[in-house]
């Protein structure tokens, strides 16, 4: 069964958009990549929702392709009941392997569990997987700067100590768009110099990228650049 689902990619399968995606992944093979766009992906995902190809195809880890692990997200967003969805995430995400196939993780039942799930980001954040911690920095990001944003919330984040630039990028989308949403919580951890330093830098150049951030917050956050130096490994 799970073999039909290959085959079904493959025939989607776009070789000049294949080439596109490979030069924005560096961290995967590119012969692991087929080369489908991303709604397409989708769309076969709600087609296989209650078919019992998908979860023959959840079961079986780990996968070859790219688009296989990204069409096991997608499935994983689907799922309904949030303890099968995170039961569904712990054996998924040790093998997540780059930025796309974790960024457009976005269970839709995290929405309605919110109290749970902030229990889960603690395990997450300490994970000794990359990607896992990277996932769990965008759940914050996704669920908790708005109506359930609380200032402590930032801490968890803040308090994040790794070396891949992966994490350490989504640490700076993370305060740019807390400084976009939560201004006066977010700004402290410039002011105070409570971030990495390579963090810190990267949050002011994401935030001044930012069309959510004024001219005079964004004059403010120039005078908070840090001049010391420093590389991260991809």
């Amino acid at each position: 069964m799970v073999e039909t689902i290959t085959e079904a990619l493959f025939s989607m399968q776009d070789p000049e958009y294949r080439q596109f995606q490979c030069k924005l992944m560096p961290t995967v093979a590119p012969d692991t990549v087929i080369g489908v766009r991303t709604p397409e992906l989708r769309a076969l995902a709600k087609k296989l929702k209650g078919d019992p190809r998908a979860e023959a195809f959840l079961s079986e880890l780990p996968h070859r392709y790219y688009e296989e692990n990204n069409l096991h997200a997608f499935l994983i967003e689907q799922i309904a009941d949030y303890d099968a969805c995170i039961r569904a995430l712990e054996r998924f995400l040790p093998y997540v392997d780059n930025w796309a196939t974790c960024d457009m993780l976005r269970p839709k039942c995290f929405k309605r569990h919110l109290d749970e799930l902030l229990k889960q980001m603690e395990v997450w954040l300490a994970s000794p997987h990359p990607f896992t911690v990277r996932f769990g920095i965008e759940m914050l990001m996704t669920f908790y700067l708005d109506e359930a944003f609380d200032p402590r919330y930032l801490e968890l984040v803040a308090g994040v100590r790794r070396e891949e630039y992966y994490v350490n990028m989504m640490c700076a989308w993370y305060f740019a768009t807390a400084l976009a949403k939560q201004w006066d919580s977010a700004v402290i951890y410039l002011v105070e110099n409570r971030l990495p330093l390579w963090v810190h830098n990267k949050t002011i150049q994401k935030a001044l990228e930012s069309f959510r951030i004024d001219n005079r917050q964004k004059e403010y956050l120039r005078r908070l650049k840090r001049t010391e130096r420093r590389t991260l490994k991809e």
